[in-house]
């Protein structure tokens, strides 16, 4: 049996102790995704080992029985034996944890007796919903229940000591303290399903997150054994807790978890600071400010309703109108939501490049990802009809993107996409347009299609069961689109009838007995009771205490779409008499020649700015045309409706270029990082290292090649360029950076050349300024070459892909 505590992720240090010839002990810090995990462990062997050997650094010893460093292996040989049983008992807090928890939850060595209590315990938990129906289905669907029931774990000893986010040793009163929170991808149907069967965890989940933020400092966003990775946007923790209390899940300090909401939504980082200060966040701002906008609108739309719901009206309404902070990046002309930049909407716009400016998506994907305010959405792009229109513009569009490659795009229909969270909830939507049967059309598609009893079933990333919580939810015939609304969206059933226990002494039923694989249409809906909601059948909106209180809802079904009229008058809709920034449309930062520079706003709101850099207000210029721009100038704007109230200030920042240089390139560059195009390399205006706000130019397979013409012969004495390192990202130095000179453009003489500029190995972001000097040469042309390192070594998590190289801002002097 060989032991390696080195094999995996970056080891911060580890030991290990041999305590006798069958037992071992030791301890296990890393840096991974979880920049400082502890694993302490315990492992028995049942018969004794008979030989054993560790390596410290790979170099063999015999003779010792405690050993601590970063590169630890063992070996344990046994003679003659036929069967060996392994048991570990794991802790983040100590060997004595790990020791306690080994003891207490595997006393003996009989493997028989614990596969059987497994046993029975997996049939406990996939036994909170009992379905019928077919055989290959039932298999996806407990498959999909299982999935939803690996993660959170138990974070804590069984004595309920833990490590908390503060890296201190803790004691849980009162509840169980977990872990492994992916809360972009599980706030959307993991967690409200878990309100439904899995009411006693999910209070543990809401006390661990109230616990997180007192000894760490915030909710969490993506935990991962007691570390914050912050890999994901938003701050969904408190969709979770209002989904819950929305849900009946009340037992929690409210005021305690109102106060982590307005922390979570009151910090500064992640574009949050432009977030308050401008009601959006530009592209200017942080990388995926399209989804970060959106994101943090709907987790304000759950603060706004969990405050509410316990009586504070004031924080209600504060964060109801951040929740329409959305409508910032919403082009109601097309419908789409798009970034922002230097005041205007970012052009030339695709809607199916996938690019920095969204999050594991493009614009199609997102557009749709305003859950909190479906009817004010509509409203804006033109009502029903055009929802529907874009959705079908959606789901039959080319399912090829642009921009770059995202594994995360998969299960495309179109250009929606079942294999990536942002599209989980789309294929709802229908319903709010009115025709609920194009929901079921394309849910039974979805089930049908996407997922299977093959290897490869899922049809996208697991992500902590968000994956399958959707096939769990839809197969029910129902799902959360808006969750912390206490609403579920109706779709079709998969099975003839489905009972779920609804974790407090009831039970929900669903029925539909014909259900089929062509028998799918919802014809009517009906209840035990008598007492379905008038919003169920006008708007296929199912509350959620109809499911919680216990009962039954009975689908009948059919072969053809039930064609009726409905509206979405029940849905989910904000109005707060939102005043949306103005758009000022003048494109580019810089500027060679004079230009025009209009600025629009909703119909009926009037136009106030300023260009002395001040804050405008409603008695400052009136605008009434276009504003000639000539010179460095900044435009603030603001737009007031009919009310007076009136929006965040919009600001664009226009710059002239100081020469009539040109520049033509020999490579292209990346699509997604132009820097604004060629003039983009001597516009005067640098990028700095948040490199995915969209400022560099980027080049990968191919080499910099390019010529500036400075128009007329003159001495030149150095030449500088600015590169981008951030090895973690592909991103390194150029191996080499050469200059040439030329008075005709044509002939072209070495004029000096840079090499090692920064090791690979360094992988801190950084900005390195090449400077080339020439001894006042006289030149018109300077051609400019830097070489691709080439392809990332053994030791990198990229190991052979391509470089790029990122380059911005020439200097000539």
């Amino acid at each position: 049996v060989i032991l390696d505590l080195k094999h995996r992720d970056e080891v911060i240090e580890s030991s290990l102790n041999v305590i006798d010839s069958v037992t071992i002990t030791g301890l296990r810090r890393s840096k991974a995704w979880a920049t400082n995990q502890y694993v302490y462990f315990v492992i028995k062997f049942s018969t004794p080992f008979t030989n054993f050997g560790i390596w410290e650094n790979d170099a063999l010893s015999d003779v010792k029985t405690q050993v601590s460093g970063k590169n630890l292996k063992a070996y344990f040989q046994f003679e003659n034996q036929k069967d060996l049983l392994v048991k570990t008992g794991i802790s983040s807090v100590s060997i004595e944890g790990a020791i306690k928890n080994l003891n207490e939850e595997s006393p003996n060595w009989d493997f028989e007796q614990i596969k059987s209590n497994a046993t029975k315990q997996w049939n406990s938990e996939l036994s909170k919903i009992v379905v019928e129906g077919d055989d290959d289905k039932k298999k996806i669907f407990y498959t999909a229940l299982y999935h939803t029931a690996i993660v959170p774990n138990i974070n804590m000893d069984v004595d309920g000591n833990y490590r908390g986010m503060d890296n201190a040793i803790h004691k849980a009163e009162g509840f169980t303290y977990y872990s492994v929170f992916s809360l972009w991808d599980t706030y959307r149907a993991t967690h409200p399903l878990y309100t439904i069967i899995d009411k006693v965890r999910t209070l543990d989940y809401i006390k661990t997150f109230l616990t997180q933020y007192q000894q760490g400092g915030r909710l969490p966003v993506w935990e991962l054994a007691g570390n914050e990775t912050d890999c994901m946007i938003g701050y969904h923790s408190v969709a979770v807790i209002a989904d819950a209390y929305a849900n009946g899940i009340k037992n929690f300090d409210t005021k305690l978890a109102l106060q982590a909401m307005e922390h979570s939504a009151g910090l500064q980082h992640f574009g949050l600071g432009a977030y308050q200060k401008n009601g959006m966040i530009s592209s200017d701002d942080e990388q995926e400010s399209v989804s970060r906008t959106l994101e943090y609108a709907y987790d304000d739309w759950c603060i706004a309703t969990f405050a509410k719901a316990i009586g504070n009206k004031e924080k209600y309404a504060q964060y109801l109108a951040r929740s329409q902070y959305y409508k910032n990046v919403l082009d109601a002309s097309t419908g789409f939501m798009r970034p922002r930049k230097n005041g205007g909407f970012l052009s030339p716009f695709d809607p199916r490049e996938v690019n920095n400016n969204f999050t594991e998506a493009n614009a199609w994907q997102y557009s749709f990802s305003v859950p909190h305010d479906i009817g004010g959405f509509t409203k804006i792009i033109g009502g029903t009809a055009k929802l529907e229109a874009s959705l079908d513009g959606l789901f039959k569009a080319n399912s090829k993107t642009t921009g770059r490659e995202q594994s995360d795009i998969t299960g495309l229909i179109g250009q929606y996409a079942h294999g990536n969270e942002p599209s989980h909830h789309i294929a709802y939507l229908y319903n709010a347009a009115g025709k609920p049967y194009k929901t079921q059309q394309l849910v039974h598609k979805i089930m049908n299609d996407f997922y299977s009893t093959k290897p490869d079933g899922l049809i996208g990333n697991e992500d902590c069961g968000q994956m399958s919580a959707w096939y769990v939810m839809s197969a029910l015939g129902f799902y959360p689109v808006t969750p912390g609304s206490g609403q579920f969206s109706v779709g079709t059933p998969a099975f003839t009838k489905a009972i779920i226990n609804t974790d407090n002494g009831k039970y929900f039923t669903v029925n539909a007995k014909a259900v089929s694989n062509t028998n799918f249409y919802v014809q009517k809906l009906s209840a035990t009771d008598n007492a379905l909601p008038v919003s169920l059948t006008e708007t296929m909106t199912l509350p959620a205490t109809k499911v919680n209180n216990g009962g039954s809802l009975d689908f009948t079904l059919g072969e053809s779409p039930l064609l009726y009229k409905q509206t979405i008058k029940n849905y989910v809709s904000t109005n707060t008499g939102f005043v949306k920034n103005p758009i000022i449309n003048g494109g580019a930062m810089a500027f060679k020649n004079a230009k025009l520079v209009s600025i629009t706003a909703d119909a009926g709101d009037r136009i106030y700015y300023t260009l002395d850099g001040t804050a405008p207000l409603n008695n400052s210029l009136l605008y009434s045309g276009p504003i000639t721009v000539n010179s460095n100038l900044q435009i603030n704007a603001i737009a007031l409706n009919k009310s007076g109230e009136k929006s965040f200030v919009t600001t664009a920042i226009y710059k002239k270029i100081p020469h009539n240089w040109s520049i033509k390139l020999g490579s292209p560059f990346e699509p997604m990082y132009s820097a604004g195009g060629a003039d983009g390399l001597i516009d005067g205006i640098r990028g700095d290292v948040n490199w995915r706000r969209g400022n560099w130019q980027g080049y990968q397979n191919e080499n910099v090649n390019l010529i500036i013409d400075l128009k007329k012969i003159q001495p030149v004495t150095t030449v500088t360029a600015g590169f981008l390192q951030d090895a973690g990202a592909w991103i390194v130095m150029p191996k080499s950076v050469a200059v040439e000179t030329s008075i005709d453009g044509i002939h072209f003489t070495n004029a000096g050349s840079v090499t090692n500029i920064l090791p690979i190995t360094d992988k801190q972001a950084q900005i390195k300024q090449i400077t080339i000097s020439l001894n006042s040469l006289n030149a018109r042309f300077v051609k400019l070459i830097a070489m691709q390192y080439g392809t990332m070594p053994a030791w990198h998590e990229g190991a052979g892909g391509a470089t790029h190289i990122f380059i911005d801002e020439i200097e000539i002097k």
